[in-house]
This record gives C-alpha cells, structure tokens and sequence, in this order.
C-alpha cells in the first residue's frame, strides 16, 4: 500500500477519540497493524486488513438496520472490504446501498466507532479463504424503514431493521454484540468513560 494513503488512515484512526477502554485498547491495536504492515486496506493481506461498516439508524433512532451473515449465521451490521480505497465512508456507504438497496444519510462524516474482529476460515468462490481479523471502521449513517429492502444471496440471507434491543441479542453474531451494545449506548450519549 501506499506510504500516503497508510498514513492518512493511520492519522484518522490516531485522531478518533475513543468511546469506553475497550476502544482504547482497539486503537492501540489499529495503530499497531498499520504500522507493521505496509498493505491494509486489500486482501492482500492474508493477516487482516481494513473493513468499513455502518451503524445505520432509522429515523427515529430507536432500530438498527442488520444483515444475516452467511458465514456466521447471524445477524451484523452492514459493511465490507475496503479492497484498496482509503475512503472508508464511501466503503460504508457503498457497501450498504450493496446489501441492503438502501440509499443512506450520512449523519456524522468522521469514524463513529472502531472495533476489530476474528473471520474464521472459509470457503468463498470455491476457494479456501484463511482465518483472518477484520480491522473495522464504523460510521453512523440513516436510512428511510418505510422502503423496501434487497439483499445479495451469495452474501446474505436477509436483511431487516431490529429494535435497539434485538441488537444485542443471542441472533447477533457473538463477537458482535458488544460492539452494537457500545454503538448504541454512544448514540444515547451514555458515555463509558
């Protein structure tokens, strides 16, 4: 990867003031990647590399818009591989309009939330994919319940809006659910610090 576009996301995440002290300890651990590997924002990097995600709220602000993730068999926010473009919103936002078909609000255009995450080994394509970690950006963006939503069966199996409680329930992905719970609560203004 580029030493500019390394560095300009390595400044975001360095000016990213985090929610709680498990963010705290994310963003020494995004900092850390970034500066030991020279390639994070492609698969190219077998270890892991950078994700961009989207808490997407509805206009009330009281659901959250989930895919079902095939691989875990589950329920998670949308997002997906920043395959080499340094604009992680526009990642989120693209990815969004990809699995769901929703046009998205951008509410807050700097990084929301951080978190990092374990993929496990899979099979995608036909080809054997390696256990990996997901170096993941989030950003708050809206969208309208009332319109119909899509989704991609080679990706997902659904995608719905689930009340704020739903989202951190046993049909969110394990790992997840901590993340929502922090997504949610620094949409309330609890602050954990």
């Amino acid at each position: 990867m580029e030493r500019g576009k390394r560095m300009t996301l390595r400044n975001q995440i360095e000016n990213y003031v985090p929610f709680d002290k498990e963010e705290e300890k994310v963003k020494e651990y995004l900092l850390k990647w970034i500066d030991t590997f020279d390639d994070v924002l492609t698969r190219e990097n077998e270890f892991g590399h950078f994700a961009a995600s989207a808490f997407v709220v509805n206009k009330t602000r009281d659901k959250m818009l989930v895919v079902y993730h095939n691989i875990y068999d589950a329920w998670i926010f949308p997002g997906g591989h920043a395959d080499g473009e340094e604009n992680l919103l526009s990642v989120a936002i693209r990815e969004v309009e990809e699995e769901t078909g929703l046009k998205t609000k951008v509410l807050d255009s700097s990084i929301y939330a951080i978190s990092a995450s374990p993929i496990i080994g899979h099979i995608k394509r036909g080809n054997y994919i390696p256990a990996h970690t997901h170096l993941d950006v989030i950003y708050l963006l809206e969208a309208d319940e009332s319109l119909p939503l899509n989704y991609r069966e080679e990706e997902s199996k659904g995608v719905k809006w689930i009340s704020f409680k739903e989202a951190i329930g046993e049909d969110i992905v394990d790992f997840i659910r901590p993340v929502h719970k922090r997504l949610i609560k620094k949409l309330e203004g609890k602050s954990n610090i």
